[in-house]
């Protein structure tokens, strides 16, 4: 099975290629021109604009870009705004000394391999006392104007102090880098999982969890990125087993993903045991199914995924409803709310 994304193109404004920097986005009265550097940032649309360069390991078996491919996009723009471009030298902390709480991330379209670098915008939605929340959109200017988005999503962060093991606030030079970037907007909450029980028959999704060494920064914990790739792997081999009830000959049914939601709880470090990762089917709808998922150890819960799985038609590049079979097999192992 090879997930990838789907959707349909959407209208914006054009940002120039090649470049990083900072530019204005389209008021509600209309245009605003593209404007980069300092002088731009007194207005609460500016959003900072990095061209990200593909490679060719980041493709699937589709030549598309690996839904956890994106998330390192996502880092790697967060960077090049608070740290490499950073508006004011207060901004440096934010990059290098801050944790993912939470990533919500919105699969559009299917991002092919090509020399040219894809285009992200990133902006901040929220500012709190001790947390900040980013918004991305990962997108391509098509020639007749209009914007092609690849992906969408939102992270939140809180600034941390890794000498000490704890969170700390945001200082008021820091807030007033983050809010030239404002755009406010309201957050989703923390997930909210009905994990089965040890021994309920709906759980046949146990993954042993191998942390690599390459896996964790120098602190030893593991990175952000690769909680999405560990959900992967748990998500792959939960759905082969689903999928070995399917009565050979039947119909095979191409998939996308749709949505990944990760919340982050208690830091992952490398070491040789294996955590367990714990999948299951929470709800199926007529193109869609969700899986949720939880890193524990032993009965510790470190982190949450909730993914959103749609069946589509190769021909159309639409939603299309689950063959009945499918849909059987994953109503056997909904675990009730």
């Amino acid at each position: 099975m090879v997930e990838r994304g789907c959707g349909l193109p959407t209208l914006g404004v054009p940002a120039r290629a090649g470049t990083c920097g900072v530019r204005l986005v389209q008021a509600a009265s209309g245009a605003v021109p593209a404007a980069a550097g300092p002088a731009a940032c007194h207005d609460p649309r500016v959003r900072h604009t990095y061209e990200c360069q593909l490679r060719w390991a980041d493709m699937d078996l589709l030549g598309h870009v690996n839904n956890v491919v994106y998330v390192d996009y996502l880092q790697e723009a967060r960077i090049d705004m608070l740290l490499t471009h950073a508006p004011d030298p207060a901004a440096g902390d934010l990059a290098e000394g801050v944790v993912v709480v939470r990533h919500q991330v919105r699969y559009a379209s299917p991002l092919t391999f090509r020399l040219q670098p894809v285009t992200i915008d990133v902006w901040i939605t929220e500012v709190r006392a001790a947390s900040f929340t980013m918004a991305y959109e990962v997108y391509d200017v098509l020639p007749d104007g209009t914007r092609r988005t690849y992906l969408e999503a939102t992270s939140l962060l809180t600034p941390y102090v890794f000498a000490d093991e704890r969170p700390r606030r945001i200082t008021a030079e820091e807030r007033a880098v983050l809010e030239r970037f404002l755009e406010p907007s309201p957050s989703r909450p923390a997930l909210a999982l009905a994990a089965p029980a040890d021994d309920a028959p709906q759980l046949t999704g146990r993954f042993p969890l191998q942390v690599r060494f390459s896996d964790v920064d120098s602190y030893r914990h593991v990175n952000n990125v690769k909680y999405f790739e560990y959900f992967q792997e748990a998500r792959v081999a939960f759905m082969m087993r689903l999928w070995e009830g399917i009565v050979p000959g039947t119909q095979e049914v191409p998939m996308v993903l749709a949505q990944c939601d990760v919340d982050y709880l208690v830091p992952i470090l490398f070491r040789p045991e294996a955590y367990d990762v714990r999948s299951w089917v929470s709800r199926v709808g007529n193109s869609s199914f969700v899986i949720d998922s939880e890193v524990r150890d032993g009965d510790q819960v470190l982190a949450r995924a909730r993914v959103v799985m749609v069946t589509f038609d190769p021909e159309t590049q639409r939603a299309a409803p689950s063959p009945p079979e499918y849909r059987e097999l994953l109503m056997r192992h909904v675990v009730p709310a």
